[in-house]
């Protein structure tokens, strides 16, 4: 005689299947909006760095010309670093140089949406 397999049918119930999408649907829910603030933490701090870059190029200019009145951009293009290329804003803004007195600023300043965006550099 033979032996009678027992068909079993295998797959996913439509509970299990709502369950998972939940369970992904909280995950994204809580990962999304962190993903977002370190996003813009991370191009402020870029922002940050870019303004340092132009304020330590103009002094280093001022220092080695001995001049007192501010730069413009392609005065200080040399002293920018190894690649000598002028920084860009992450969030596309613009750097504007200032006297030397004066630091460098973010045409964004804090008006980007998430105020992560750096101003002015803090000496």
């Amino acid at each position: 005689m033979k032996a009678i397999k027992k068909m079993r049918k295998s797959g996913f119930t439509l509970v299990e299947i709502m369950i998972v999408v939940a369970i992904i649907g909280l995950l994204a829910a809580i990962a999304i909006p962190n993903f977002v603030r370190a996003r813009q933490t991370a191009q402020g701090n870029a922002c940050l760095n870019n303004l340092r870059i132009i304020d330590a190029a103009k002094q280093q200019w001022a220092l080695e010309k001995g001049q007192t009145s501010g730069p413009v951009s392609s005065d200080i293009q040399p002293y920018i670093g190894r690649t000598g290329v002028f920084p860009t804003c992450p969030v596309q803004g613009t750097y504007t140089i200032n006297a030397l007195t004066n630091v460098p600023t973010c045409s964004l300043g804090s008006t980007n949406a998430g105020s992560t965006h750096v101003a002015v550099l803090v000496n």
